[in-house]
């Protein structure tokens, strides 16, 4: 009897839903934007109830609370996005479904997808998109205790030439994500940011602040490589300019693994698919322990 595996990215713009053959192929693929929980969730509901799985990998968008032992585990908690904060995600879909679900972030999804593909087992995948997530691997393992990382919301120095924008973040002003997220782009421009030409100054202002994590990341965790990863980076120049702001930043105070080329870099799933691979993958480690 065959094995299929689901893949659920829960993202605050669009959810994503696949399934893979044993062999994590892809056999089916759907997106639909993220309109209210019940919408939402009865259309996944729904695709799974017509696509049967044998365990799903669901990455989502946050906070999201991952102690198993907490009342509210499997739950959105306190997100800005309007409608869904304390929503029971994993507990209406396991109703549902009667399945296992191995929960965790949309970005830990995408590290596990690219520690799987390229099989380096300590990496720190940033992504850079509506919000910004981190996630870190070492030995093959995500880090954390009872929850996991925020470092979206890490504390970064400001641009000289970006000191008037107070940013974004309904938490915390002006954090990584409240001047580098994709939505800071509009708020300082009035333009969405696939429309801002590739040489506005703009672009060296967000790889500044974006090379400021990839530094913090390195120092805190040593690393094999910095993987970034989100609609940001899809700019044709940022990642060289993250690259260069990267050198320049550190000073030569310790020696990279190799070049800042292969340290600083885009991710290998092709098509935005780290975290679909990493959820197949998820799902299967949760489906072979039973």
């Amino acid at each position: 009897m065959s094995v299929n595996y689901g893949s659920i990215e829960a993202g605050g713009t669009k959810f994503v839903l696949a399934i893979a053959d044993e062999h994590f192929n892809i056999i089916k693929k759907c997106k639909f934007s993220t309109t209210t929980p019940q919408e939402t969730i009865s259309k996944t509901i729904k695709y799974f109830k017509e696509n049967r799985v044998s365990a799903i990998g669901l990455g989502s968008f946050g906070p999201i609370d991952l102690n198993l032992s907490s009342k509210t585990y499997g739950y959105i908690t306190s997100t800005p996005k309007v409608g869904w904060k304390n929503i029971n995600l994993v507990g209406q879909l396991k109703e549902a479904l009667d399945i296992p679900i191995y929960f965790t972030t949309d970005v830990n999804a995408s590290a596990y997808g690219e520690m799987k593909n390229t099989g380096i087992k300590n990496l720190v995948y940033l992504t850079i998109g509506t919000g910004i997530g981190g996630s870190a691997i070492q030995n093959g393992y995500f880090i954390g205790g009872i929850g996991h990382s925020e470092m979206g919301h890490q504390r970064i120095n400001r641009h000289k030439d970006d000191f008037t924008f107070e940013g974004i973040c309904p938490f915390h002003g002006d954090c990584l994500e409240g001047v580098a997220a994709g939505p800071s782009l509009k708020a300082r421009t009035g333009i969405l940011g696939e429309k801002i030409p590739s040489d506005d100054s703009i672009w060296d202002i967000l790889s500044y602040y974006i090379a400021q994590a990839a530094i913090n990341a390195t120092l805190t965790l040593a690393p094999e490589c910095v993987i970034l990863g989100g609609g940001v980076m899809e700019k044709s120049n940022m990642i060289s300019l993250t690259q260069k702001h990267f050198i320049s930043i550190l000073n030569n105070y310790i020696d990279l693994p190799c070049s800042v080329e292969k340290y600083i870099r885009l991710p290998t799933v092709k098509e935005n698919g780290s975290a679909t691979l990493g959820n197949f993958y998820l799902a299967y480690s949760l489906f072979t322990k039973k």
